[in-house]
């Protein structure tokens, strides 16, 4: 795992380890990385959101068997990159 040192000040400090008492972390670490993973999720939900808007105002056109075969492959690229641990 990897460190990052940052400075902060005092109320800051104070701030965060009020809100680790108080949510039941066990370390300042924890509390950090949980506000690291939400933002992921919430950048990710943005994005999701972003094209599903850009998909319904695009114009309407029918699926191939080609394009049925492109998402499976891609789906299941992703999938091993998963199951092997690539990102």
């Amino acid at each position: 795992m990897a460190t990052i040192t940052i400075s902060l000040p005092e109320s800051l400090k104070a701030f965060i380890e009020d809100q680790v008492s108080r949510e039941g972390f066990g370390t300042v670490s924890e509390y950090l990385r949980s506000l690291v993973r939400d933002e992921q999720k919430r950048t990710a939900q943005t994005r999701i959101e972003s094209l599903l808007l850009e998909g319904l105002q695009s114009e309407a056109s029918e699926m191939t068997a080609e394009d049925w075969t492109d998402i499976r492959n891609e789906v299941r690229q992703r999938q091993l990159k998963r199951m092997t641990g690539g990102a």
